[in-house]
């Protein structure tokens, strides 16, 4: 018997996946929550085998943040992200946050089923990452620009970004720089308008 917590902030998604696992004869669920924030408490508090977090909740609290809270403190549970934004530096950080698997939340119940199995049995299971179509080719920029870039566009400025990554304002404007001349945009500002309107980037979360 599996015994899931959900963290979900959509009433709607919270409700029927609660449903579904509580029909399901090899699943029992330990509760819902809509605020990431409570899940580190409801862990210690439950005990669950695997958590469901969802990556934006109530009250803008982060599921990536909850997530590496639970790994820290309770090595034990295992952890799934879910997601219905195709940000597509969820994936490589819901990797860092501890976490063993995600999904995405158009994925079939079927599909998810398949997720929390393989990772109940020890497995680790994250898509392939999203390529984003730039006008001059598909992602060209490394993980560290597109750190900073996250960064950029949550209107961080160099002095902010080198102080939160721990790296020079010189370092910064290198990448910066690097970035313009590989994506084909004339100012950096434009490129975070691009990832930002086209779901590339979530800046709160």
């Amino acid at each position: 018997m599996i015994k899931l917590l959900i963290v979900e902030d959509q009433q709607s998604m919270r409700e029927a996946l609660c449903a579904a696992f509580s029909q399901n004869p090899e699943t029992t669920v330990a509760g819902g929550l809509s605020d990431a924030r409570l899940a580190l408490a409801c862990c210690r508090r439950e005990r669950p085998d695997l958590v469901l977090m969802d990556v934006c909740t109530e009250n803008n609290a982060s599921g990536l943040d909850a997530a590496r809270e639970i790994a820290d403190a309770c090595p034990d549970i295992r952890i799934i992200i879910m997601t219905g934004f195709d940000e597509v530096s969820y994936i490589p950080r819901a990797k860092a946050s501890g976490a063993q698997g995600f999904v995405y939340k158009s994925q079939s119940l079927a599909e998810l089923w398949e997720v929390i199995t393989a990772v109940m049995a020890g497995e680790t299971r994250f898509p392939e990452p999203r390529t984003i179509p730039l006008p001059q080719g598909e992602t060209p920029l490394t993980p560290r620009e597109m750190e900073i870039l996250r960064l950029i566009c949550k209107r961080m400025t160099n002095k902010e970004i080198a102080d939160a990554l721990f790296i020079s304002e010189r370092t910064v404007k290198f990448h910066r720089e690097n970035m313009l001349a590989k994506t084909g945009f004339e100012r950096i500002v434009d490129l975070a308008f691009y990832m930002i309107t086209n779901g590339w980037i979530n800046p709160l979360y």
